[in-house]
């Protein structure tokens, strides 16, 4: 064994780190994505060795291999192999000034919940060459918030409205509503707001185009149209015309990976500033313009909290790198 490296702990607390670890789930822990419990409990484990384990079958719920997105009720048992993990000690530490920032990106919070105004470029967890992410600075910076989770995600470019669970049972009646199709009828309703190119057709109102995952050469992972693609519908409407480009709202109805800039790019239309499905010539004419990253911003939920009788919405403004480009723009009637 090297001397930086420790066997992880039993994870119920008795210290036998050499051996197997067996976690059952209570109440307060079900609901979580395995793949999610894991990680947030193996502390210095890269997310890769986590997958690896448990696609290899050495991580078991109830004596069965499984797969990372099965999600853990109250009763399973969790087997954990021993990990080799980092000491804690050399865990990355949140910088007082990226603490500072999403402390003030805070737009709503209750005793369950908080909803960020995420910043560009912030991962909302570590891994894949990301020392610390959203989650892992918060954290620190909330070190006796015991159940901080991530409700669900946003691209690393993406910014805008993420939850954030501070209880277990937020996060379950989160996640449950997520799978609804609108705040109305109990669901969770996610805004965002896109620059695209060209001119939008008033008639599109909707894209409903299956999407699958493709691997390309280098392993990067694309999204494209597909038939034998997941169901994936979103709804769209125009904002305010520009001379060459539309500020449209996207309403996503099911939550797939790159969802909102496949279907806009199967309509015709890519985003401003995406370098994966975009176009690099006028992605370089925006940079002039002052855009640097990818013109998509979460910009309002809407949701029931648990017991609550009226809808909450929260939302947050485009933040300044979007604003100050859009103002270059010469607006149409």
């Amino acid at each position: 064994m090297k001397k930086n490296d420790v066997l992880l702990e039993d994870l119920n607390g008795s210290g036998a780190g050499a051996g197997v670890s067996f976690i059952t789930i209570d109440s307060d822990l079900a609901g979580q994505r395995l793949d999610n419990f894991l990680i947030a409990r193996l502390k210095g484990v890269p997310r890769s060795k986590v997958y690896n384990v448990i696609r290899k079958g050495e991580v078991r719920v109830n004596k069965g291999r499984i797969k990372p997105e099965y999600k853990l009720m109250a009763g399973d048992v969790v087997r954990v192999p021993p990990i080799r993990t980092a000491e804690s000690g050399t865990e990355a530490k949140a910088s007082h000034q990226m603490m500072a920032m999403l402390g003030s990106s805070i737009l709503f919070e209750d005793e369950g919940l908080l909803v960020i105004n995420k910043p560009p470029g912030l991962a909302v967890h570590g891994g894949s060459g990301v020392t610390l992410g959203l989650i892992e600075t918060l954290r620190q910076m909330r070190p006796e918030a015991r159940h901080l989770e991530l409700v669900h995600r946003l691209d690393r470019d993406t910014s805008g409205c993420i939850m954030i669970a501070k209880k277990r049972s937020y996060l379950r009646h989160l996640q449950a509503a997520l799978r609804e199709k609108s705040a109305g009828a109990g669901g969770v309703e996610k805004v965002y707001q896109a620059l695209v190119l060209g001119s939008w057709s008033k008639r599109c109102l909707q894209v409903n185009a299956p999407l699958m995952k493709f691997e390309v050469a280098g392993g990067e992972r694309v999204v494209k149209v597909h038939p034998d693609g997941k169901p994936s519908l979103t709804e769209f409407s125009v904002l305010k015309r520009y001379e060459g480009f539309t500020l449209i709202e996207a309403r996503p109805i099911t939550g797939r990976t790159h969802q909102i800039r496949v279907h806009a790019q199967y309509a015709g239309h890519c985003l401003a500033g995406d370098e994966k499905y975009g176009s690099d010539e006028v992605n370089e004419s925006l940079r002039v313009l002052g855009l640097r990253r990818l013109f998509l911003h979460a910009s309002s939920l809407s949701f029931y909290l648990p017991d609550a009788d009226k809808v909450t919405r929260v939302e947050a403004p485009l933040l300044l790198d979007l604003v100050e480009p859009l103002s270059k723009l010469t607006e149409m009637n």
